[in-house]
């Protein structure tokens, strides 16, 4: 692949090349910072479902675009949050490359076939009591998507660079079901991404080497 597109983010300039993501993806995830309240996992013993989300890249000649969706506002779980195509795991799943591709195809009418798989995020277990595996996938346009109405209100693309910037993100805090949570926030273009996706994305730039504002 042709792309060498370079990303600049608080004066580090870095390739974002298929190469360089799945090289990163590789490395050993890094322990959370001391502030990242946001990360909880689940209490043993407790019951959890097993998921898997797409985190797909679009390789645009302006350069590399992040791909989400808004879910609709009836949904029974996360209604109208911006999220990552995927969904539960089934047992005729091999594993969860193949979860995050088969929900991706069922969401938003993108064919496995069109993804390369680059690596996965770190597992991400959330209040709702998902248990999360991202998977990284890299795409070369042209693209057609056709989302599910029932589950998809809308798909748009945002510059990764932005989520590649530690600057960007926010540390949040609520009480939810009579106990003191925290969460990572990452605004964008009028858009308030949060919750599990964020703190996806930000695992993303933590595993890239990308030190924003740090």
């Amino acid at each position: 692949m042709a792309y060498e597109r370079l990303t600049q983010t608080r004066g580090r300039v870095f390739p974002l090349t298929p190469e360089r993501i799945a090289e990163g993806l590789a490395q050993p995830a890094q322990p959370p910072a001391p502030d990242d309240l946001h990360r909880v996992p689940q209490p043993d013993g407790a019951r959890v479902t097993e998921a898997a989300v797409l985190v797909p890249l679009v390789a645009r000649p302006a350069g590399l675009q992040l791909l989400l969706t808004q879910r609709t506002a009836h949904l029974d779980n996360h209604a109208g949050q911006i999220s990552f195509p995927g969904g539960r795991v089934e047992e005729s799943d091999a594993n969860r490359e193949d979860t995050a591709l088969r929900e991706t195809e069922e969401e938003i009418g993108l064919p496995r076939s069109a993804v390369i798989l680059l690596g996965r995020l770190p597992i991400y277990e959330n209040l709702s009591g998902f248990r999360i595996t991202p998977v990284v996938g890299w795409l070369e346009p042209p693209i057609a998507l056709k989302p599910d109405p029932f589950e998809v209100a809308a798909a748009f693309e945002a510059p990764l660079e932005h989520f590649l910037d530690l600057a960007n993100y926010q540390r949040r805090e609520f009480h939810f079901r009579g106990r003191h949570r925290n969460y990572m926030a990452i605004p964008y273009d009028g858009r308030y991404i949060w919750g599990a996706t964020a703190a996806m994305l930000y695992s993303f730039a933590r595993m890239l080497g990308t030190q924003g504002g740090q």
